[in-house]
């Protein structure tokens, strides 16, 4: 798929909002990817996401897992693509775990998964959990990387779509300064 293919789709469903956005990573944005809006589609999922599975299909995968909420259709739609189990890990007592009796061998190559970026804390935290798991981090894959690249996770990481997108801690938010109240539109409450 070529970038104009993806920017169509996230536009197409609505998923490209602009307005004031207090982000997961505590930053503030002029901008937010509601990748829900593209992944409520099944078409639109299957595709992007088997997008994402072809970067990473020599890599001798055996488990796809993403963050839950917004890694989990994410996880499952490139698992399914890999031929692979897909697992998600959720926060108990403020720290991500592998829960509802999902299990990483150890050794096996696990590739983690993410709908957007920002600072990557999400995906770190997840990697965390593989490798106490005794699993190996073998990639990152996100539909969106809003760091344009800029964030490092350690491992390969394929973006489907990158943007730069200006964010601010929110003392030095432009918006706010301004009186206009952010919105939180994302799963994670902060």
């Amino acid at each position: 798929m070529t970038r104009d293919e993806i920017v169509a789709i996230f536009q197409k469903t609505g998923a490209m909002l602009s307005g004031h956005f207090r982000l997961t990573s505590g930053r503030h944005s002029n901008r937010y990817f509601q990748c829900a809006l593209v992944l409520q589609h099944p078409d639109y999922s299957e595709l992007l996401c088997r997008e994402l599975a072809a970067r990473f299909a020599g890599d001798g995968i055996s488990v796809v897992i993403g963050p839950a909420m917004g890694g989990i259709i994410v996880s499952y739609e490139v698992a399914r693509a890999l031929g692979v189990r897909g697992l998600f890990a959720e926060r108990e007592n403020g720290v991500m775990t592998l829960r509802r009796g999902f299990s990483i061998e150890p050794g096996e190559r696990v590739l983690v998964v993410e709908d957007v970026i920002t600072t990557g804390g999400s995906v770190r935290e997840v990697m965390e959990a593989v490798r106490k798991s005794g699993g190996t981090v073998a990639g990152a894959g996100v539909l969106v990387d809003r760091s344009n690249g800029a964030v490092d996770l350690g491992v390969r990481t394929e973006a489907l779509l990158t943007a730069e997108v200006v964010s601010y801690a929110p003392e030095d938010c432009p918006f706010c300064k301004q009186g206009i109240p952010a919105v939180k539109p994302g799963s994670r409450k902060i």
